[in-house]
């Protein structure tokens, strides 16, 4: 992928062609997804007679009512054969919508290349990455404009955005209560239900509308489905959104479905974030190469 420096991606080349490639850096930081638009429906009640899309619907605000929390991702990527993991960690402010991540890329194909992890500060409208790209100065920071991303960046910084994760549950269609589940030791209600992303981005926040708004033209019309875990106090401790979409191979070929599971875990509630956005003399201005 090449950036310009207005953070828009430039040239053809999809993201998640690292993917297809097998594992040969396998990854990317990742692409254009297919997603949402869903349908509402009934559902089943959930413990307490609680309504489960309302309870789904609230997680959002009530993340952000606790002010902060430590996060762990995980964003698995199939298409064909190939199966590959970015995974991330750190810490978000869900009042201030700063986080900070370290995502690692998986080991290249013959699985002896290790690559440094991409410090990630996601903050509203932009991400900012250091360590991304071939040609950037170790001392310099890459930033994208979320709105400009065709998926808004859902998957494009290899891991989705904890607090636009909930988020998007303000699109939530057709919930189901599953039952209780265990998530790290901690007793959860589990939901299961579609994310009508449309709906999602009317309904979010100042910070993160213009980038959902950008996903809702680059995802396709299904719906996108969901599994979310909420601890008794309503604090979500887990969330799973599945994406998919069909990329072009090659010139002449037909396209392959690539599927995208996206998981955030919350633990480490009330925790402080520390996180401070780099100055402009800090981000560089040239263009990145996919490496």
């Amino acid at each position: 992928m090449v950036v310009q420096q207005d953070g828009r991606s430039a040239g053809s080349a999809h993201p998640l062609r690292s993917a297809r490639r097998a594992a040969a850096v396998a990854a990317a930081l990742a692409g254009v997804v297919a997603g949402a638009a869903g349908c509402g429906g009934g559902a089943r009640a959930g413990e307490r007679g609680s309504d489960p899309v309302e309870a789904v619907r609230d997680a959002p605000d009530r993340l952000v009512r606790e002010g902060g929390s430590r996060a762990r991702t995980s964003m698995q990527m199939a298409s064909g054969g190939t199966r590959v993991t970015i995974r991330g960690a750190g810490s978000y402010d869900y009042r201030a919508g700063l986080g900070r991540l370290q995502v690692r890329l998986p080991q290249d194909a013959a699985g002896a290349q290790e690559h440094r992890p991409i410090t990630e500060l996601l903050a509203p409208g932009a991400l900012y990455m250091k360590n991304r790209g071939a040609g950037v100065p170790a001392d310099k920071w890459v930033r994208l404009d979320t709105a400009s991303l065709n998926d808004g960046n859902l998957v494009t910084g290899g891991a989705t955005d904890p607090l636009v994760a909930a988020e998007l549950l303000r699109g939530a269609r057709g919930v189901t209560y599953v039952g209780r589940s265990d998530v790290a030791g901690v007793a959860t209600r589990h939901y299961r239900g579609r994310v009508d992303l449309a709906a999602a981005a009317r309904a979010a926040s100042a910070g993160n509308r213009k980038a959902l708004a950008a996903a809702v033209k680059g995802f396709g019309s299904a719906p996108v489905p969901f599994d979310v875990y909420l601890d008794d106090a309503g604090l979500i401790r887990k969330i799973t959104h599945r994406f998919r979409f069909a990329e072009q191979q090659a010139p002449g070929q037909p396209k392959k479905d690539v599927d995208v599971a996206s998981t955030t875990l919350f633990y480490g509630f009330g925790r402080p974030a520390e996180v401070e956005l780099p100055d402009k003399k800090d981000i560089y201005a040239g263009k990145v190469a996919e490496r």
